[in-house]
């Protein structure tokens, strides 16, 4: 069987284009929520402690599936629970709340979910993002829990690209941080 060369030059690109999909998958993903507008909550200079942990089985953050292949797993450059406190710590002094490790109130932050999942086949993927974040706050007198998510689906041809995987999960990362900083009922809640 003869290939004419339009589908020779075809079966090269496709066979460049898989080589270096495959080649260029990051050992991590960068992590930075920086999209977020404080919301405009004062806290008069209220003291709490913050505590940030992670529940899941595993650390990382994006799990790429194939057919008949081994997961590609990929973890955070930070410690996502890091990342997260840091984040909070920043907008809420902005918000007037003074954050330190002997202080009535107490605020945990609890990772249930934190994961980008990629079903990819040869031709198409689908991403299912899911973040999970239980917020806990006990005031010395009375404990209150809120959890907190954002998930979303999207779906694409060829290969799933990373850089947008990590984008979108910045993104939603930052919308659910500024939901927990805009929370009344945990504002209200802090003695």
């Amino acid at each position: 069987m003869k290939l004419s060369a339009y589908s020779a030059q075809f079966l090269t690109f496709l066979l460049i284009l898989t080589l270096t999909a495959c080649a260029n998958i990051p050992s991590h993903l960068i992590v930075a929520p920086d999209n977020i507008a404080t919301p405009a909550i004062n806290h008069n200079n209220k003291q709490a402690k913050l505590d940030v942990i992670d529940m899941r089985t595993s650390n990382h953050v994006v799990q790429i599936l194939r057919k008949s292949e081994a997961a590609t797993l990929l973890s955070t450059q930070e410690r996502l629970e890091d990342t997260i406190k840091n984040s909070l710590s920043k907008h809420w002094s902005k918000q007037s709340l003074i954050i330190q490790d002997y202080a009535t109130n107490t605020l945990n932050i609890a990772i249930e979910k934190a994961v980008i999942s990629v079903s990819q086949e040869t031709m198409e993927y689908t991403v299912k993002t899911e973040i999970v974040l239980r917020v806990t706050v006990n005031n010395g007198v009375e404990t209150l829990t809120s959890t907190f998510s954002n998930n979303g689906n999207s779906d694409g041809p060829l290969q799933a690209d990373i850089a947008v995987l990590e984008r979108n999960f910045n993104q939603r990362l930052a919308k659910l941080l500024q939901k927990i900083l805009a929370n009344e009922k945990i504002s209200h809640f802090l003695k």
